[in-house]
Parts: C-alpha cells; structure tokens; sequence
C-alpha cells in the first residue's frame, strides 16, 4: 500500500480572520481530491474554532501549531490537545525547528508531547533537522539520529505507527534556501532506516516523512517525485492560494 501523501500548510503567526476565511475559501474552490493525498492547514490556536467551520464539507484536514505535553493544570498560556481535539484538529505538529530554537524545546519534550498527543487522537508530525553549523561539521546524520532516537523513547510502542515525520534542515527554514531533491531524499532514507531500526520494516515502510525545508511550486514536483519523500510541510508559500494550490497540484 501506497503511503498517504501530505502536504501540511503551517501558517505560523500570521492571518487574521477574514485573511484566513478568504484563504480557505480560495483553496477549496481550486483543490482537486486525489487518491492517497491528504491537505492540512496549520493556523495559530486563535483561529482554530473559525478554522473548523471554514473547513467544513472540504477535504482540507485541521492542524495545530503546538500544544503542551499536559492535558491539562495550571500551565498559563498553554493549549491542551484535549481542547484541540474539541476544536476539531487531526494533527499537531511537534518539535518545529521554531519552537526548539526560540522555546528551548529539548527532544524529550518533543517526544512527550507526542505521546499526549496520540492519547487523544491527534497525528503528532514530529520535525527533526539540523542547522547550518551541524552541516557543514558533518555530524548531520548523527544530531537527527539522536532526534528520532529520543523521541522513540518517550512514545508507548502502540503509537509507532501513527506518527508523521518531517525533516526541516534548519538552514534552510524561511531563508530561501533549499537542500537540492537528492539532499533531501537522502536524508528522508536515513530517518526511515532509523525507525526501521527501532520500530520494524512494517512501521518503517507505512511512515510518511515530509519536507519542510521551504517548499514552494518550483521545487515541488523534484521533492515529490523523491522516492522517500511522502509530502510537504510548506510555510510562506501555503499564504498564498497560488503558490499552495500549484504546490498541491505538483503531487
């Protein structure tokens, strides 16, 4: 069986609401349904519960950006993935290269989290990556080894299967630059190795891995057409119905 395919919008901080109506509005007029594709949007929490009602009758799923490894308790500021789960998200991403740089987010949490988030429902996508430094040292491999190695630890074996990946070279997140088709794919065999080795070639072969590396419609198609590239995690581009839909259209 084919992998599912998905390609994720993560709108980060950005659109207000009428923005965000107008957006999804847009995409679902455009998206063609296809066979073993599936399309996400990730808005910031507080558009979550308008999210839901633009959304409704379409094939588009609802994602959230981050919430907390606590269901619930006196944790201010943060987002249970109970509430989620109300507010009508599939998934929740986990790990993004943002949240560990600017929140300290260690791979232990990362891997918490995910394991909340599969108690309740939600499809954990769990980014891992490397940044510029860890590159060009060559120790690459080895820094998203130990990501996917950590993460494993904190997940019950029964929510293995269930997880998405998505493997964001740091370096090249909102800065323009991107790993060249054969970079990525490159990389997207390595962390399949890596949950063969810890979870078996069954887990292994049924895991989507996307790319997040700033994805957008001239380098879709190469990305798409990578043999263990399973889908995209788009940023900028995902703002923009052009760029999404053509991104979308590419698979």
């Amino acid at each position: 069986m084919a992998r599912k395919v998905i390609i994720a919008g993560n709108w980060k901080m950005n659109l207000l609401p009428l923005q965000g109506e107008e957006l999804v509005s847009e995409l679902k007029e455009r998206i063609e349904s296809k066979e073993n594709l599936e399309v996400v949007i990730f808005p910031q929490t507080g558009l979550l519960p308008l999210a839901i009602d633009w959304t409704i009758d379409s094939a588009i799923q609802l994602g959230a950006q981050n919430a907390s490894s606590a269901l619930s308790g006196a944790y201010t500021g943060e987002t249970s993935a109970d509430l989620l789960k109300t507010l009508g998200c599939s998934y929740c991403l986990a790990g993004h290269s943002e949240r560990r740089s600017l929140y300290g987010e260690t791979d232990e949490i990362v891997g918490q989290k995910a394991e909340t988030y599969l108690s309740m429902g939600i499809t954990p996508v769990i980014c891992v990556g490397e940044s510029l430094a860890e590159r060009e040292s060559g120790k690459f491999l080895s820094v998203i080894e130990n990501q996917v190695k950590i993460v494993f630890d904190q997940i019950s074996k029964e929510g293995w299967p269930k997880l998405v990946w998505a493997y964001e070279p740091v370096w090249a997140i909102g800065t323009g630059k991107t790993a060249t088709a054969d970079q990525a794919n490159e990389v997207h065999q390595f962390i399949r190795r890596q949950i063969q080795n810890l979870a078996g070639d069954i887990v292994a072969n049924a895991t989507s891995i996307l790319y997040g590396g700033s994805a957008k419609p001239s380098n879709a198609a190469d990305l798409l057409a990578q043999t263990d590239i399973d889908g995209l995690l788009v940023g900028g581009a995902s703002l923009k119905a052009d760029d999404f839909v053509d991104i979308i259209a590419a698979f």
